[in-house]
């Protein structure tokens, strides 16, 4: 059984060994989940959802921080499960839903080296490449979800991907990066994402994030910030990660 861990009054992080899933629930009953983890990841994301007491139809919405597999890769499954609603940044909508090839990402050698290691995990693991997903909504900066137990802002934080997006929660002081920004292992230093399309882009959109002084951050790929978020954001050093 995968670890489920309350994050928040309305949020709860299920890690996986290769980009994370948060659930939110929603006023109405419902949930919604930020990402869906790699192709095969819906069965546990469905059991997360029932020890929430929450029935497949419940999961009411998905919305997605970009199109990379480890993000996108369950959606198709979650969709066919649930009836979800998919909601993701506009320019990365082609991607997926496959109708435009996505633009690969411009390594470092550092990159270059961790990347092969993931993807290599994957391919060992037999994990399949991921099934095109209808976009139900759009999403661009500036735009809100008023569903949610507070209003979230959206911002479009391209350089990962070109439509990259992070969700903001003002009331709280929760934020939701995408890969913008990530943990090292232990949680104690906050990086620039690796594998960026446009990394002075990307260096910039993080720049962004830090500036709204969030108080949570629940990364991708690490340990999500509970505690201590602002200052070790402040503390971050994105130009120099990955060279």
């Amino acid at each position: 059984m995968d670890t489920l861990t309350r994050i928040t009054r309305t949020v709860w992080h299920l890690p996986f060994p290769v980009g994370h899933v948060y659930l939110v629930a929603l006023p109405d009953g419902g949930y919604a989940a930020v990402d869906t983890g790699v192709p095969g990841s819906a069965p546990a994301v469905l059991d997360a959802l029932d020890r929430l007491g929450g029935s497949p139809h419940r999961l009411r919405q998905i919305v997605l921080t970009h199109h990379h597999l480890d993000h996108m890769g369950s959606a198709a499954d979650l969709v066919a499960a649930t009836g979800a609603r998919v909601l993701a940044g506009a320019l990365d909508a082609p991607y997926i839903r496959g109708t435009a090839p996505a633009p690969e990402p411009e390594l470092t050698p550092a990159e270059r080296r961790l990347f092969a290691g993931v993807m290599g995990g994957l391919s060992a693991a037999g994990t399949p490449p991921p099934r095109p997903a209808e976009v139900d909504r759009e999403l661009h900066d500036g735009d809100t979800l008023e569903d949610w137990p507070e209003t979230v802002r959206v911002l479009h934080v391209p350089g990962h991907t070109p439509g990259g997006i992070a969700l903001h929660l003002p009331e709280s002081g929760v934020l939701f990066p995408g890969d913008l920004i990530g943990t090292d292992p232990e949680g104690r230093r906050a990086v620039l994402g690796p594998g960026n399309v446009a990394r002075e882009e990307a260096l910039a959109s993080f720049r962004r994030l830090v500036a709204l002084g969030a108080d949570t951050v629940c990364v991708p790929h690490g340990v999500p910030l509970r505690t201590g978020a602002r200052e070790m954001l402040d503390a971050a050093t994105p130009a120099t990660d990955w060279l």
